[in-house]
């Protein structure tokens, strides 16, 4: 069942694409400034490139998360939107406040930009990926607010369902989460123990709650298993992941100046982590193998289990290798965190946006899936992407592992810088991997334009 409301998700999925290519042209920027450190320099200085990137990786996935979200609810309350006109002005708000800000970081020095945007007035900014001037981040409140009062809304006037109410929640929890960026303590200790209560119950926490139910509503409209089968899969998904991702911020407090019961805390909750990643892959392949139907939109199937297989090696695997405290006191802040990061980032949240955007824009368009031709440029990119993502990974790793040991396990350890000269032929393998991510994304957007001379089934 469509409905004509849901047509406003198209322009928070062009931007959020749009957005994700700026933030893999910064990644590629800041994997040369590695190995040549005056490249673009004094013009984007390393400081200024990757808080661009981290701020693109953001604000794109938002975008995807509102895009998903606007498509999916209509669907699922049996409703048309409550307010098409409210979602699409909070769209063009969302996306200037964004361009303005990047335009700020890259034109005016960051501290010149803290006095001009009110910091002295509430001193937020200056933190990781909270870098956002007070307007911006006032901004980013407006249209989080617009945003659930509009999905709510739906929901409340039309039907409930368990994957509608998963949404909500984990959408309520961002933006309930998001409001620890504007507590800033002087002490830092305190700074960071607050810091996380954003960071990691967003990407730990009320995340994978709106991963899930992306995935849940994907698998039901493309393997026509039952709901009810799906929804008991997705209960235990969410209970798993509240269980183990909430105590499991005590991973972030092992070194930080909180007390040392944190340690165990962190390491035993924080070890339960990938327990529901690993879920989420066997509820994406245990419904497509039970399917009753083949869906013509093949390429988001293939997103679907991607999601799944990547988000527990990324977020589960990779994440355990160096979560547990004595493990951790070594590798802390090393390459094998950003090794990490980028898989889970990867695996978790871009690759779900991506199937959202794979499965909803064809039928925006006004056909079930793509020509066969599209979609099959469509799984080039799905590969060229992930196994780049792989290599950047176990580049990354590998650079962590030599950097551990030449850094702080041997027993005559190196300074910092001369230890990364040690490492650079990983960073050069990583910036490669990186160009083939890029060729990945660009063939991802190419599909949509490539048609072919039979039609998908409508």
């Amino acid at each position: 069942m469509q409905f004509k409301s849901q047509a406003v998700a198209k322009p928070y999925f062009i931007a959020a694409i749009g957005l994700f290519v700026g933030q893999i042209l910064f990644g590629l920027i800041l994997g040369l400034q590695y190995v040549l450190g005056d490249f673009l320099f004094p013009e984007i200085p390393f400081n200024v490139a990757r808080m661009v990137h981290t701020n693109l990786l953001i604000v794109w996935l938002l975008f995807g998360f509102m895009g998903g979200a606007y498509y999916m609810i209509p669907e699922e309350a049996e409703t048309d939107l409550f307010s098409p006109k409210l979602a699409l002005l909070m769209f063009w708000i969302f996306l200037v406040a964004g361009a303005l800000t990047i335009v700020g970081y890259l034109t005016v020095p960051y501290a010149t930009l803290a006095a001009m945007t009110g910091n002295d007035l509430v001193e937020t900014m200056g933190r990781e990926f909270l870098e956002q001037p007070l307007p911006t981040k006032l901004g980013i409140v407006v249209v989080a607010l617009a945003f659930l009062f509009n999905i709510t809304m739906t929901v409340l006037k039309g039907k409930k369902t368990a994957i509608a109410t998963v949404l909500l929640i984990g959408l309520w929890g961002l933006a309930v989460f998001f409001l620890f960026s504007f507590y800033n303590p002087v002490n830092v200790v305190l700074d960071k123990f607050w810091w996380w209560w954003t960071v990691h119950l967003w990407v730990e926490g009320v995340w994978e709650l709106i991963l899930g139910s992306f995935l849940a509503f994907v698998l039901i409209k493309t393997t026509g298993v039952d709901r009810e089968v799906i929804e008991k899969w997705l209960y235990v998904i969410v209970t798993l992941t509240l269980i183990s991702g909430i105590i499991g911020t005590g991973h972030h407090y092992f070194w930080i100046g909180t007390p040392e019961y944190w340690q165990w805390w962190g390491s035993v909750f924080s070890a339960l982590e990938p327990i529901p990643f690993f879920g989420m892959t066997v509820f994406a392949f245990n419904m497509v193998n039970r399917r009753r139907r083949e869906h013509p939109n093949k390429a988001a199937v293939l997103w679907a289990l991607g999601t799944g297989v990547m988000a527990f090696l990324g977020a589960g695997v990779w994440g355990f290798l160096h979560t547990l405290a004595p493990v951790n006191y070594y590798t802390h802040g090393s390459q094998i965190t950003a090794a990490h990061g980028h898989m889970a980032f990867y695996g978790a949240y871009a690759m779900v946006n991506l199937m959202m955007i794979s499965y909803a824009m064809p039928i925006l368009n006004g056909r079930a899936a793509n020509s066969n031709k599209s979609q099959v440029v469509e799984m080039w990119s799905f590969w060229l992407m992930t196994i780049a993502m792989v290599f950047i990974t176990l580049f990354l790793t590998a650079a962590g592992i030599l950097q551990v040991w030449l850094q702080r396990v041997s027993d005559t350890p190196l300074p910092f810088m001369v230890a990364q000269e040690k490492i650079v032929l990983f960073y050069w393998m990583r910036e490669w991997a990186g160009v083939v991510f890029l060729i990945g994304l660009i063939l991802y957007i190419a599909s949509f334009f490539i048609g072919g001379k039979e039609e998908a089934a409508k």
